[in-house]
């Protein structure tokens, strides 16, 4: 069981702002294409990125944090044993994904490669 990277992200009315800053500001490269549904960017560095998405009746205002593991029914089964209240899994965009809440309410996902 390994933790492979990070993603942060942020759903929110100030993501243009914030895209612009990470991509103009301090010249990171965004690896999003926008599209008609979904309006943001992702910049990534190597396993870890942030990801800013612009609010709509789709994705709700949020912050998120998602650990990139490299066997997420492996890291669930040790979670579980600890008490945490987890959901799951769903695959979704060849991931499979289990879902938690922090301790300050904020939503936190286990997510590894399917294969």
């Amino acid at each position: 069981m390994k933790l492979l990277g990070y993603r942060h992200v942020t759903v929110s009315e100030e993501s243009e702002q914030m895209v612009d800053f990470f991509e103009k500001k301090l010249g990171l490269a965004n690896s999003w294409t926008e599209t008609d549904k979904y309006s943001g960017g992702v910049f990534k560095s190597e396993n870890s990125w942030l990801e800013f998405w612009t609010k709509n009746e789709d994705m709700p205002e949020m912050t998120m944090l998602q650990l990139i593991v490299d066997d997420a029914d492996e890291f669930a089964a040790r979670i579980k044993t600890s008490g945490v209240e987890l959901y799951g899994p769903v695959e979704e965009r060849g991931e499979r994904i289990y879902s938690m809440t922090a301790p300050n309410r904020m939503p936190v996902t286990i997510q590894s490669s399917i294969e």
